[in-house]
């Protein structure tokens, strides 16, 4: 690998990323307030996506049971790809589509809120969630890449879009690790106050 393809790397990233700040403020703004309502209602967020994806959700998770940037209470938030009996289970008895929808039937209330990531916005177990969200009442907040699939078309005006309008996966999945942290940050401060920029 040369040099300047690794600078190119770092370009597109960034390039992508300032490009998409104004266009994504809006839904991240309105996912926060949704995430932020549930947690202080008593309510949790499950979260669910493959690959990638799923790293991605642990990632919010642990930020929020653990923490982002501040000490605090710890917050219900849950990786529904993270236990392996579950998954190998489900997915042998049922089949690999029914692995986050066995789950959100089993954890979910109404009021939580499901967070659906697939940056090919095609994965059919993640609709399958949305789908069993929906049907306990549950708000939807789903992160997709520039193929969104069906998925928007399945969610309501209760729940919140946040698509990534490009082709690339390294690219897709890198400002969603960024949309993550936005959620975290608004999160906390939503909850604890703070700077409000």
């Amino acid at each position: 690998m040369s040099k300047q393809r690794i600078i190119n790397h770092f370009n597109e990233s960034a390039e992508l990323k300032i490009q998409l700040a104004a266009e994504l403020a809006q839904p991240i703004m309105q996912a926060t307030e949704l995430m932020f309502v549930a947690l202080s209602n008593g309510n949790r967020i499950l979260a669910c996506g493959n690959g990638g994806s799923s790293a991605l959700c642990q990632h919010f998770s642990a930020q929020l049971v653990g923490r982002f940037e501040r000490e605090r209470l710890p917050l219900p938030a849950m990786a529904l790809s993270t236990d392996s009996s579950i998954v190998t289970a489900v997915g042998n008895d049922y089949g690999f589509g029914d692995i986050f929808a066995k789950q959100v039937q089993a954890y979910g209330q109404a009021g939580d809120v499901l967070f659906a990531l697939s940056s090919s916005g095609v994965s059919a177990n993640v609709m399958a969630a949305i789908d069993a969200a929906l049907e306990r009442d549950m708000r939807v907040v789903a992160l997709t890449g520039a193929s969104s699939g069906n998925i928007p078309r399945s969610l309501t005006d209760a729940d919140v879009h946040i698509g990534v309008p490009y082709e690339r996966a390294a690219r897709i999945q890198e400002v969603h690790l960024l949309i993550v942290n936005c959620l975290c940050d608004g999160i906390d401060v939503a909850l604890f106050g703070g700077d409000s920029e």
